[in-house]
């Protein structure tokens, strides 16, 4: 598969290539069935242009051919992963590859409004074309192993998820990075979140959801003292706390993306996707109005 890559804003074009092309880094981290062949690096709302210049160096000598508009990868390219930082070009980004019927990933956040997501569905829907995004951290070796033992540990009734949640301007409130710990508890309740209430500081902020199944999820979003990633799963027959370890998130993820662009079928249904992007604008809603309760859907 010929894949090419949208916005070198982030460090994620760089390790990403790495693994898909299984070059400057160990085989363990290797992703097999894929190589990124061609990439637009554009110019960046939320990262410094020296930064951006260095990841543009760094992949152009992986041997990727840098093209001056998206547009003119179609044609070289299989299938696409659109990177830019900011979720709120996304949509203006996705939009011409999948009209053009090319299979599509997009990093997070999905978007920064769940208009945007609803409109990314439903042209991927409009136009038969596999549609996938998430953090990686979905894909941690932690949560796979839970899930791979619930015969075990029996149903997820409730969990918590943490992560850093930085701020920027261009992903307001947690679609700049709390959007990790959110995409953690997901990943261990399912969707049918109905509602949420947000606490919010400076420092830090916890927003509590409450399932459709009367389950209750929460995910806390640091922002002062020490960063890590983790989350507590309360189980029918375990209570399972983990911290998550970030070296193979990029492999896993990277896994499951060629998986779609291999077989035409994204790992996670988009609208799914929709929800979380629901989730984060409801929490800032909430966040607004001292914590009230907020549904995700009018």
């Amino acid at each position: 598969m010929r894949i090419g890559i949208v916005g070198f804003d982030t460090s994620h074009v760089v390790e990403f290539t790495k693994r898909l092309n299984r070059v400057d880094i160990e085989e363990e981290q290797w992703v097999e069935g894929a190589q990124v062949v061609a990439g637009f690096p554009g110019t960046s709302k939320i990262e410094d242009e020296q930064t951006l210049a260095e990841y543009t160096a760094t992949v152009a000598g992986y041997g990727v051919e840098l093209v001056d508009a998206p547009e003119e990868l179609i044609g070289k390219i299989d299938a696409v992963m659109v990177e830019f930082q900011s979720g709120i070009v996304h949509l203006e980004y996705a939009r011409p590859f999948l009209e053009a019927g090319i299979p599509t990933f997009v990093d997070k956040p999905f978007t920064c409004s769940v208009a945007d997501a609803q409109q990314l569905a439903e042209l991927a829907e409009a136009n038969d074309v596999p549609l996938f995004s998430s953090s990686s951290l979905r894909y941690a070796l932690e949560i796979q192993q839970l899930k791979a033992e619930q015969a075990q540990t029996g149903e997820v009734l409730g969990a918590m998820a943490y992560s850093p949640a930085g701020l920027h301007p261009e992903n307001p409130g947690l679609f700049h990075y709390g959007i990790h710990a959110v995409e953690t508890l997901y990943a261990l309740m399912g969707p049918g979140c109905e509602d949420v209430w947000c606490v919010y500081e400076d420092g830090a902020e916890v927003v509590v959801g409450c399932w459709e199944d009367k389950r209750i999820g929460s995910i806390r979003g640091t922002r002062a003292g020490t960063h890590a990633y983790g989350f507590a799963a309360w189980c029918e027959n375990e209570v399972r706390a983990c911290s998550i370890n970030p070296s193979y998130i990029y492999r896993e993820l990277l896994k499951k993306v060629v998986g779609m662009f291999e077989s035409g079928i994204a790992h996670l249904a988009i609208e799914e996707t929709v929800e979380i992007m629901a989730f984060v604008e409801a929490a800032a809603k909430s966040a607004q109005n001292r914590g009230r309760a907020t549904p995700l859907f009018d």
